[in-house]
């Protein structure tokens, strides 16, 4: 059954344009009644084929006289997570995938090409000890023009630690509210339910979880104690310093993150409004702030490019965490990689160009705003925070943290912090701080 569920999955994701964790989450909510076991089997099948996806079909094409392109959509998904178990899963035996394979073909009415399946799989079985790629696209399965950038902006060293990171597992990381439950609560919550929890290295608020079944399920998380949110993206808060009684606008929020993490902050007072997009994206703020209870915070449907006359001049701080490339979340969300083009970067600069020029119009004089990114390309990032310098009147404003990245003092005082993937213990981000200048 369970890889019946991985190449129901992966067809989402390979052949309808669906995200891989979107339908991996929808996967396993339904049939959460499984194992633990049997859900990290789906799980590491599913998102590994989609990580390994250029290898992958760099050794079918290899292998089979039909190349990839031209396979029928359930035959080449089949044989793709086939592929991904027999080179990367030393546990399962090759027979075992060969023979699970078959039977999916013949399951989904294929049986007149389990012959041809087996062959494959069989053949790649026998040679899998010649699969070693020098060209980094394939050993990586990166597309070219993401390595060609990353040297260009970053050099070799440091792209292939990137590219090595975007392969390796990532665990879950929570940001704990603290205005609900003191540390001393959280941890013993978490360890009276038999979590292993570590302190990250970069934020005093952060916890790295291992050994849980259900997040969900967790008592810390049911009373909101606790919020995912990677550590990079908690330091958004941190660098934005808010003060009792701020009004705080955050402008592209969903899923709330960065807005509950101020309301947090904020211990009761003040107010934090976070917009998004649609309706369904507010849902899910609206979710999470039902969990967490904050009384300090609301959330509503705007479009960031609208301008909102009630807002010019009225927030202390601005949280402009904007639409992009998403290049720092490959080891997530591994679909990115295939879907972003370099075309469309160069869109992006451009859409958050727009958005600034907009809410940067509701910074009080003297005021706050942090623009944010996942992403590691220096167009979005570091070239995006000094056309803003250049155009709009805000100055740089130093980034106070309370732990971490001794490297990165001098861009902190700056005004900003590239992380990187593989350099950094967290995903890519980039945090710029502004001040609104009070002579204007």
């Amino acid at each position: 059954m369970t890889r019946e569920i991985i190449l129901e999955i992966l067809m989402e994701a390979l052949e309808r344009d669906g995200l891989i964790h979107s339908a991996m989450q929808k996967a396993l909510n339904k049939y959460q009644y499984l194992k633990k076991q049997d859900r990290a089997f789906i799980t590491r099948i599913g998102e590994g084929t989609m990580e390994r996806l250029l290898t992958i079909d760099a050794v079918l094409d290899l292998c089979s006289k039909v190349k990839v392109k031209k396979m029928k959509p359930v035959i080449r998904t089949i044989l793709r997570m086939s592929v991904y178990q027999i080179l990367w899963m030393d546990r399962v035996p090759d027979r075992a995938v060969c023979d699970e394979a078959v039977k999916l073909a013949v399951k989904h009415r294929f049986g007149g090409l389990s012959g041809f399946v087996n062959g494959v799989l069989r053949n790649i079985s026998r040679r899998k000890e010649e699969f070693v790629f020098e060209d980094w696209s394939l050993r990586y399965s990166m597309p070219q023009w993401i390595l060609d950038m990353w040297e260009e902006q970053y050099g070799r060293d440091v792209t292939e630690r990137m590219l090595k990171a975007s392969l390796e597992n990532r665990p879950v990381t929570v940001r704990c509210n603290l205005s609900l439950a003191s540390f001393k609560e959280i941890w013993d919550s978490l360890n009276s339910q038999g979590v292993k929890a570590e302190k990250s290295s970069l934020s005093e608020e952060v916890l790295i979880l291992e050994q849980y079944d259900y997040l969900e399920r967790l008592d810390a998380f049911q009373k909101g104690w606790i919020q995912v949110q990677d550590t990079a993206s908690a330091l958004v808060a941190e660098a934005a310093s808010p003060c009792p009684g701020n009004r705080v606008l955050d402008v592209c929020g969903a899923p709330g993150g960065k807005s509950l993490h101020m309301a947090d902050k904020l211990k009761g007072t003040g107010m934090v409004v976070c917009r998004d997009l649609t309706e369904r994206k507010i849902a899910m703020v609206l979710e999470n702030l039902e969990r967490t209870g904050f009384g300090n915070m609301k959330a509503e449907v705007w479009d960031a490019l609208e301008f909102d006359k009630g807002w010019e001049e009225q927030a202390d701080i601005v949280l402009a965490d904007l639409p992009c490339s998403g290049l720092g979340v490959i080891g997530k969300k591994p679909d990115i990689k295939y879907r972003m083009t370099k075309e469309q970067t160069k869109s992006l600069v451009l859409l958050q160009r727009e958005i600034l020029k907009v809410v940067s119009r509701y910074v009080k004089p003297g005021g706050t705003l942090v623009y944010s990114t996942c992403t590691v390309n220096r167009q979005e990032n570091q070239e995006q925070r000094q056309w803003f310098l250049d155009h709009f009147p805000f100055s740089p404003k130093e980034i106070r943290l309370s732990k971490g990245l001794k490297t990165e003092e001098g861009t902190r005082k700056d005004g900003y912090i590239q992380l990187l993937p593989g350099i950094h213990p967290c995903d890519g981000f980039f945090i710029a701080a502004f001040e609104k200048k009070k002579n204007c």
